[in-house]
């Protein structure tokens, strides 16, 4: 029964759900259950810093709970954006009743959607990528996949990485470096990918475009069936989700930097590159993703299996509250420019 409690990763689209259904300002409880309720709960529960035995890691692996849990957040996903787009649509709703709605969507995009898609996406099986980039889809974050996997893990905690927060910049100005470089750079890896298998731009293997196919595709669908409002609604909740994307991505590795060697190499990326924390609610909503240091560490370990390291930087706060901090400049400065060793400034 323990094993059922990433159930709890699916609290978010039934709040968002409830928001739906009843409207008013229930459509802001997705909202307040994030950033206020979680982050409360995060800082009344205890920290869980234990780690599996050998065993437990094995009859986990085994398990095939795990990767189900994950796969089920597909149906949800997109059963909750078409619900939404329906509601929307159909619905004479206020103007405050349609953004609480995108930023409830938006929310589940990030959590539910993105989020779950890049456990998949780290998986051996071409089943499990694919619904990894299906889940990017509605937030149109597919080249995310490819960023990530072929750039981000080769420069986590670098200049080079668009991923990675510097010394004292503000989520504000992350959220656009970020977003942009990484999209930047998936083009670029795109084309080095086709080159070194000896296939053109305009090959069928160039992913890229075809991630801009199917996201206008999705657009275009949106469009017919709901018309412009419905339209706007999918294009503004899935920005929501990307920024909430890029606003984890700002505190996962704030500051944080790889010594470079003589050999102008950089060393190569270890347990103390990423920020770590063992705040038992984060740790159950967002599937591990908090156990960020043993993801870099050993990108191919499944979210169950995550171990946590003494010498992993500890965030003082869970991710929820570490998001709404962050949001804060001057507060996320002071709690955490004293946590960055003084090594890794640049």
């Amino acid at each position: 029964m323990k094993d059922l409690k990433y159930l709890a990763a699916l609290s978010m689209p039934v709040m968002a759900f409830l928001g739906i259904y009843f409207k008013g300002f229930f459509v802001f409880l997705t909202p307040f259950y994030a950033f206020v309720l979680l982050p409360a709960l995060d800082l009344l529960c205890p920290m869980d810093p234990s780690n599996l035995s050998s065993e437990e890691v094995t009859n986990k692996l085994k398990n095939r709970l795990f990767d189900w849990l994950l796969y089920l957040n597909v149906l949800v996903v997109y059963g909750l954006v078409l619900y939404a787009l329906t509601r929307v649509s159909t619905n004479s709703l206020e103007l405050f009743e349609v953004i609480g709605l995108v930023f409830s969507i938006g929310i589940v995009l990030a959590v539910n959607g993105i989020n779950v898609a890049h456990e998949l996406g780290h998986r051996q099986s071409s089943n499990e990528r694919f619904l990894g980039k299906a889940l990017l889809l509605p937030s149109f974050y597919m080249h995310f996949y490819i960023e990530h996997n072929f750039g981000h893990h080769l420069h986590a905690a670098t200049p080079e990485d668009p991923a990675t927060a510097r010394y004292n910049q503000t989520v504000y100005s992350f959220w656009f470096t970020s977003t942009f470089r990484q999209y930047i750079n998936s083009w670029k890896i795109q084309n080095t990918l086709l080159k070194n298998n000896k296939n053109t731009f305009f090959s069928v293997k160039n992913d890229m475009f075809w991630f801009l196919v199917f996201q206008l595709c999705y657009l275009v669908l949106v469009l017919v069936f709901f018309g412009t409002i419905g339209l706007l609604f999918a294009i503004a909740s899935g920005i929501v989700g990307f920024i909430m994307l890029e606003t984890v991505n700002y505190i996962e590795h704030y500051g944080l930097l790889r010594l470079k060697l003589p050999s102008g190499r950089y060393e190569r990326v270890r347990e103390i590159h990423s920020w770590n924390s063992n705040h038992a609610i984060g740790r159950i909503v967002l599937y591990e993703l908090t156990r960020h240091s043993d993801h870099h560490y050993k990108s191919s370990k499944k979210y169950q299996i995550l171990n946590s390291y003494e010498d992993s930087p500890q965030m003082p706060y869970g991710y929820p509250t570490s998001m709404v901090l962050s949001l804060f400049p001057p507060l996320w400065f002071k709690i955490m420019n004293k946590r960055v060793p003084r090594e890794m400034i640049s």
